[in-house]
């Protein structure tokens, strides 16, 4: 084992056609799908519950008494301002918490990580079929606020049009890779908390989940838009409440970028991944 474990160390990540790449994906996607879906109520509604909490008691507590003082820069309300803020917050925490949980669990428990990196499958579709398992995962979640922010505001075209969604699937493609890294790297469940204090849970907050980023000062600004969470959040708003000649699509192109960064640095890992 520990032979082949050390050929496989050296092997470059070469490029391959996109045909094989495609069908290495599904194949390792295939693999936990069938784990995943056994579980699908769990997972829909595993994040819910922070959001709805969100939603009760700044939504609908405090955003009543914004409301009368302000107006929010998208949305009538700031109960609706704060949705879109809801979705990416959800998408993100699943498809990373699911991701890194997955595969921190066959590494440290099951020990049956080491099949995998045996599979005949270029390390580029390892990675990819990881992620599009946590892709599923945020989406199902994503649609479960989505459901509620439908019944809160009425609004159905807002949450369910094409470039909402395809935004949604970008935010949880950014954070499922990295899961994919971190849960390659820790070495302990105490590991995986130590990035979800330090990296996630601040991320929910500065992420534009609760303000409008554009009125923060220049220093904050330069910080907050260092976050992928951001641009999900700013165009998850505009997408769902301006006219499409107001959207600011620069954060397509951002979240698409962060995606392959991470893609190409989830395909090295695998390649030297040793466990």
């Amino acid at each position: 084992m520990a032979n082949i474990l050390s050929r496989r160390q050296s092997r470059p990540v070469e490029a391959l056609p996109l045909r094989t790449l495609w069908v290495d994906t599904l194949t390792v996607f295939w693999g936990e799908w069938l784990d995943l879906r056994v579980r699908i109520p769990q997972v829909a509604a595993s994040g819910l519950v922070s959001p709805l909490i969100y939603i009760v008691a700044f939504g609908m507590g405090l955003g009543s008494a914004i409301d009368q003082v302000s107006t929010p820069s998208a949305g009538d309300t700031y109960l609706e301002f704060i949705l879109p803020g809801m979705v990416a917050l959800s998408s993100m925490v699943i498809s990373f918490g699911g991701t890194t949980f997955s595969i921190c669990g066959d590494r440290l428990f099951t020990k049956t990580f080491e099949e995998m990196l045996l599979y005949p499958a270029h390390p580029l579709a390892l990675h990819l079929g990881k992620m599009l398992a946590g892709i599923v995962r945020g989406m199902m979640t994503a649609g479960s606020v989505i459901l509620v922010a439908i019944l809160f505001t009425g609004r159905f075209w807002s949450f369910v049009n094409p470039l909402f969604l395809l935004l949604v699937a970008l935010n949880c493609a950014v954070f499922a890779g990295l899961g994919v890294i971190v849960g390659l790297n820790v070495k302990s469940l105490e590991g995986v908390g130590l990035f979800n204090n330090f990296l996630i849970v601040p991320m929910s907050f500065l992420g534009g989940t609760f303000f409008d980023p554009s009125t923060l000062p220049l220093g904050l600004k330069a910080i907050v838009y260092l976050l992928p969470l951001t641009y999900t959040t700013v165009g998850l708003r505009a997408a769902a409440y301006k006219p499409l000649a107001e959207f600011p699509w620069f954060t397509i192109p951002v979240l698409v970028v962060v995606a392959t960064i991470l893609a190409a640095i989830g395909a090295r890992q695998f390649s030297t991944q040793q466990d």
